[in-house]
């Protein structure tokens, strides 16, 4: 059976979706997202009245879409059941892995978007910050309950993302493998420290 065609507004914000993150926001022109989300411009105006409005848009189904890639690959490793010794903190540096071996790979849409646009769109760093704790909570799930519990899931984000800005910046792919075991060490170092 073959699937509906997308609408108007979809195919716009797919197309957003793609560009903006394979090219920037900035270097993404509304000409462009017109010509090739094959709409015309009034109905592209319909739909976003302004390149904000699609900004906005774009965050939040990277953000869904994101989540749920993250949450899946997780869980294929094994993520349902924390490790009682802190150690499914390790998974990330496989997940990690599995994303910047994506031919799409460009680092973090959000830690983008800020770089990019936070002065020009502010709310873009609500956005993004509210995507970084969503990523932090579900870290947070990889730990067993304990004091270290909170300040483990922070540190580990922020090693996270230290990682896919250090795989993005890489000039090859054994760099980029580089970088996410430099994350699995800095992980193992993480869950080792006492208390």
């Amino acid at each position: 059976m073959e699937a509906a065609p997308l609408s108007a507004r979809d195919r716009i914000l797919g197309t957003a979706h793609d560009l903006f993150y394979r090219d920037g926001i900035r270097a993404t022109g509304i000409d462009r997202l017109i010509a090739e989300s094959g709409v015309t411009k009034v109905t592209f105006y319909r739909h976003f009245p302004s390149k904000n409005e699609l900004v906005r848009a774009f965050l939040d189904l990277r953000h869904a879409r994101w989540m749920a890639w993250f949450v899946d690959a997780l869980g294929r490793r094994g993520a349902d059941t924390p490790a009682a010794d802190g150690s499914g903190l390790l998974l990330l540096a496989d997940v990690l892995q599995e994303w910047i071996d994506m031919p799409v790979f460009r680092g973090c849409a959000f830690i983008n978007t800020v770089v990019e646009i936070a002065d020009a769109l502010p709310e873009a760093v609500g956005i993004s910050r509210a995507h970084k704790d969503e990523m932090t909570d579900v870290i947070l799930q990889l730990l067993p309950t304990g004091p270290r519990r909170e300040a483990l899931a922070q540190g580990a984000a922020l090693a996270f993302d230290g990682a896919i800005v250090r795989a993005q910046m890489a000039a090859d792919a054994n760099e980029r493998r580089a970088a996410a075991e430099t994350l699995r060490g800095v992980l193992r170092a993480l869950v080792a420290a006492p208390p």
